[in-house]
């Protein structure tokens, strides 16, 4: 049995769960690598579909060590998730910005 840090559990799971949607939202982001003014408008409104999805596990993750003693353990652990998550999506930042 090989131990999988809970962060990365969780993104895998996240990932397995809305397969369709991450597929789907993939190509787009890799499409959005390769023309980012061509593809913004459309990244932005997938990306925030996408965005509420990562939103909703990160606090399934952190939600219950905010509060209290673990706190900075909370922001330390979301901060792994979430750099989980851009091994995936490294353009998972941009969504919502606006390229003149």
């Amino acid at each position: 049995m090989t131990f999988m840090a809970k962060y990365k559990e969780q993104v895998a799971d996240m990932l397995e769960a809305n397969d369709t949607m991450f597929r789907s939202f993939k190509e787009l982001h890799d499409k959005y690598e390769e023309d980012p003014k061509k593809w913004q408008e459309d990244f932005n409104i997938e990306g925030q579909k996408v965005m509420r999805v990562i939103q909703k596990w990160e606090n399934m993750l952190c939600g219950k060590s905010e509060s209290g003693k673990y706190g900075v353990f909370s922001s330390k652990l979301s901060e792994k998730f979430w750099n989980e998550v851009r091994i995936h999506f490294p353009k998972i930042d941009f969504v919502g910005m606006k390229i003149n």
